[in-house]
């Protein structure tokens, strides 16, 4: 709702609240004025004392006219505070907030703490801005932290600044200077996010969202909620965050809320502060002995509150128990505290067991996200019974049932709202604005479908149904846009390698995207930029959007001051340094911006010096590819040709999506740049042949200029010839990269050749990798090579690997996806038969796809008139493949025609389960047979 309000305003707002908040403070030391208002004598003032009796512990409490401001702060501002967190979300608290405001007070100063670095190479020196660590204990540790100070707020409220002025102005400030000096410590809003007192409030109440509050995983704006953000001078707004917390509630709360539901400090949170909320109120009737001590609102205007930190605790059954207040205060919050999150957890776990019980198909996190909704909206509602009372109940008796059931009313929506949210829901929605995009992009025309609305305007399900319907939205466009939501989703850290395919499986299939095409947009994305699936690499959309930040100051830099750089320059970077170096050093210490980053960031600077840079980085994966598949040609591994063909093939067809990508970007560069030119010559160098498959295949001849077309063919005639003399330490070397590939049918077949060479040098490898790989071909494989003590194993004694290398090898299955053709094997079976021995005899009904592997055998024709034709059937060769499509009889006879016939069958069952898995397969099996049928339809004719 507030989301789309400028900072310009905001930052006005910020002002004049916290101009308001000083005024209150000097007010707590010096206010001769408002006292007045409070006399029982005065003649109009709602708020003035009463002569009503006052009972504290069975005695009539002594009042005197007194300053207001105490009783304004606690009993409107703090209320305030507590039902914007819930209406109108964090977003608008956090924007607004005089002590997050003031926190920022040194990075407007730029008297920020930072760390001297030196480049033990280069001598240079940079400083960057300090940040909390996330493995350091105040990182693990923050929520305790803020929830302990929590507590002993809330003490301290009863026991010493309730009404003492004068303590409470020093709290205050106190607050003020910590929040000051932590803005000084530590970059971004470290203080909000893991000192501030009031953050676990926020989190109860504004998360996973506020009534009113807006939605960053739908939104299509750069900033969202209450991200930090800066005013550049022609008034637009650019992010400035630092990524001082990962992930951040400023950015999108209600990612935050789903990533923590299930750790332990949320729970404690949660459950805890309900007990809180209740002990601190109770602990008024426990003390005073009836209600009247808190509703009247003489608690914030006792003059003498400190005198009574040793007096009796508790009040009971008319009786004083004489345990000082000092220790009853913590001792009666503590035990509140405790009670509620143990009960908490009780529930919880009857909960949990009811589900599984009834068969409510309800998981933990929807059981726990439900009790947390309940905790909240009860905890709110029992708030408002008491926070700010004293004020409510000197309004009209009308006015205090509106006010009362406004809460109710607000509340009980947010109750509705937030109930059916669910993760699934949050991930749904998210994928369904990265693919929204994704179709923006795409610029495909769909006005004619939208009745005037723009893509912007689609619920979920209308942008699914929406991809269904639109006729421009071929097999290759719905490819490019889930790869360009693949991409994102990596890049932002919302998905890895690992939890892709399960995270954005409801993506897929409302698309009707296979697995194995999944499989296959990442082998892509990792051709195209392999830190992208890096493990190690830490990625997220807080630091997407701090690197995005310093990007764009840069090119605000380099525009103001109208530079002209030549990117085709080696000393591009330095220029561009040296030029602007007291700039860019403000702006390396304010994004905390590291040599690499910075590095990478400069040389993507715009979007051709992009490409060229990706482009380039491709070219150089060339080489080794090469290597490796001239190792894979050298004389002394030409027994394991059926295993080299896999490996030939997996090698080729990663060069084959390096140069497509390649040939994209030189369409996008300009055929004049000495870059360009270079790139096409060093193209058409390294991968001659698949280059001219590409250009014949896919008309690039008419998508390039020609200049580029001729620099593409200029050297291909002076490639040189694929030296025939490798040692095996150099065929061992070339190869190692294939031990490293994601694919595990390419790591196995490696690790096979690898065996053929050097039998040691394959079982350490098998051990290193046998606990990471969780492939069952490469478990094994790995599995089997171990026990072996003999040179040059059989492909034989590894029955799964050698299954996948005949089924990969042939028509059938060629180029199938690696898990599917894995799976595959794993349900085939091979059996041997002998001279003569029949195989399939006509009239059996047909369960099996047959493949020959070894041997011969003869299959015979019974011809019409009882003429008999007799066919030689050959490795590699499929049998009986029509009549296993179509479920039908046999008519022919194939027998075994050598000593040793070996044949690989696959059920019918499992062979109709992968043509409805695999949509790809399913169309090449049709493609093939077709092509058969032609073959035969000729045959005829001629015949």
């Amino acid at each position: 709702m507030f989301a789309g309000l400028s900072e310009q305003r905001m930052h006005l707002i910020r002002w004049v609240l916290t101009i308001a908040w000083l005024l209150i403070i000097a007010s707590l030391f010096y206010d001769p004025w408002t006292p007045v208002l409070t006399e029982p004598d005065h003649p109009w003032s709602p708020l003035r004392l009463s002569d009503s009796c006052i009972s504290v512990q069975g005695q009539c409490l002594v009042e005197q006219p007194y300053p207001l401001a105490t009783t304004l702060f606690w009993g409107a501002i703090v209320p305030a505070a507590i039902f914007i967190l819930l209406v109108f979300g964090h977003e608008v608290w956090r924007r607004i907030c005089p002590l997050s405001f003031l926190s920022q007070i040194p990075r407007a100063l730029g008297w920020q703490r930072q760390f001297k670095r030196e480049n033990p190479k280069t001598g240079k020196v940079r400083y960057e801005l300090a940040k909390v660590k996330p493995d350091s204990w105040l990182g693990k540790n923050y929520l305790y932290l803020q929830f302990g100070w929590l507590f002993v707020g809330l003490c301290g409220r009863i026991l010493f600044f309730n009404a003492d002025r004068f303590v409470l102005a020093l709290w205050l400030l106190f607050t003020i200077a910590a929040a000051i000096t932590v803005g000084y410590l530590y970059g971004g809003k470290s203080w909000c996010n893991y000192f501030c007192p009031m953050a676990p409030v926020q989190r109860i109440y504004s998360e996973p969202g506020g009534l009113f509050g807006s939605k960053a995983h739908t939104s299509d704006r750069i900033i969202t909620q209450s991200m930090c953000r800066t005013v550049l001078p022609d008034g637009k707004e650019q992010s400035a965050c630092v990524a001082c917390q990962n992930p951040c509630i400023d950015i999108d709360s209600e990612r935050v809320y789903w990533d923590s539901l299930n750790k332990p400090e949320e729970s404690f949170l949660r459950y805890g502060y309900v007990g809180l909320v209740i002990g601190y109120f109770v602990y008024y009737y426990l003390y005073a002995g009836s209600w009247d001590y808190y509703f009247s609102g003489a608690w914030a205007r006792q003059s003498d509150q400190l005198a009574s930190l040793l007096s009796p605790g508790f009040y009971l059954w008319g009786e004083a128990i004489n345990i000082p207040k000092l220790v009853a205060v913590p001792l009666t919050l503590g035990g509140f505290t405790a009670i509620a999150y143990q009960l908490g957890r009780w529930i919880e776990k009857r909960a949990k067991f009811y589900s599984r019980n009834h068969a409510l198909k309800l998981n933990s996190e929807i059981i726990r996200h439900r009790i947390f909704t309940l905790c909240t909206f009860l905890i709110f509602n029992f708030f408002f019974i008491f926070g700010g009372r004293p004020l409510v109940q000197l309004m009209p008796l009308w006015g205090q049932y509106i006010y009362d059931l406004g809460l109710v009313l607000v509340s009980t929506l947010w109750l509705y709202q937030t109930w059916r949210r669910s993760p699934d829901l949050y991930s749904r929605e998210n994928l369904a604005g990265r693919f929204r995009k994704q179709l923006e992009k795409l610029q495909l025309n769909v006005s004619e479908y939208l009745e005037g609305r723009s893509l912007s305007d689609l619920n979920t399900h209308e942008v699914y149904i929406l991809a269904r319907v639109l006729p421009g939205f071929t097999r290759q466009k719905r490819h490019e846009a889930y790869k360009g939501v693949v991409r994102e989703a990596l890049e932002e850290g919302y998905v890895n390698y690992s939890s892709s395919l399960e995270v954005l499986q409801q993506l897929r299939q409302e698309l009707g995207i296979t697995d194995n095409e999944h499989r296959e947009v990442l082998e892509e994305l990792g051709i195209e930029d392999p830190e992208l699936l890096n493990p190690d690499r830490q990625r997220s959309l807080e630091n997407q959007i701090r690197l995005s930040g310093y990007r764009k100051s840069l090119e605000r830099l380099m525009l103001l001051q109208k530079q002209q750089i030549d990117s085709s320059e080696n000393n591009y970077f330095d220029s561009l340094l040296e030029q602007n170096s007291a700039e860019i050093r403000t702006l390396r210490r304010q994004y905390s911006i590291t040599p690499q980053e910075e590095a990478w960031i400069l040389s993507g600077i715009t979007p051709e010096a992009g490409n060229l840079r990706r482009a380039e980085f491709l070219v150089a994966q060339l080489p080794p590819l090469i290597s490796c598949y001239r190792a894979l040609h050298q004389p002394i591994l030409r027994r394991y040709d059926d295993v080299l063909r896999l490996l030939r093939d997996s090698i080729h067809h990663k060069k084959e999506l390096i140069v497509q990508t390649i040939l994209e970007t030189l369409e996008k560069l300009l055929p004049n740049e000495p870059a360009a030119i270079s790139l096409a010559q060093q193209l058409g160098q390294l991968a001659p042949t698949v280059l001219e498959e590409l250009l014949e295949s896919e008309n690039w001849r008419g998508r390039l200029h020609p200049d580029l077309l001729h620099s593409l063919t200029l050297l291909q005639e002076q490639s040189s010839a694929c030296s025939l003399d490798y040692s095996v330490e150099k065929i061992l070397n070339s190869l190692e990269p294939l031990l490293y590939d994601r694919n595990p049918l390419i790591q196995t077949a490696c690790l096979y050749i690898t065996a053929q060479l050097n039998l040691q040098h394959s079982q350490a490898i098998a051990r290193d990798y046998s606990s990471v790989q969780n492939s069952p071909l490469f478990k094994e494989t790995a599995k089997l090579l171990l026990s072996l003590s003999e040179p040059h194993p059989p492909l034989t004694k590894f029955p799964l690997l050698e299954k996948v290398v005949h089924l990969f090898n042939s028509d059938f299955f060629h180029r199938m996806y690696s898990e599917t053709i894995i799976a595959l094997a794993e349900r085939a079976e091979i059996r041997i038969y002998s001279t003569n021995q029949v195989i399939t005899e006509a009239g059996d009904t047909c369960r099996e796809l047959l493949l020959l592997i070894e041997g011969e055998a003869k299959i015979i024709f019974y011809l019409p008139g009882e003429d008999i034709r007799v066919e030689k059937l050959h490795p590699g060769q499929t049998l009986d493949e029509l009549e296993v499509l179509a479920h039908s009889d046999t008519n022919n006879t194939i027998l075994a025609d050598s000593d040793v016939t070996r044949i690989l069958a696959v059920p019918v069952d499992t062979f109709d389960d992968f043509l409805e898995l695999d949509r790809d397969f399913a169309r090449r099996v049709l493609e093939l047979e077709s092509r058969q049928l032609q073959r035969f339809m000729r045959s005829l004719q001629t015949s």
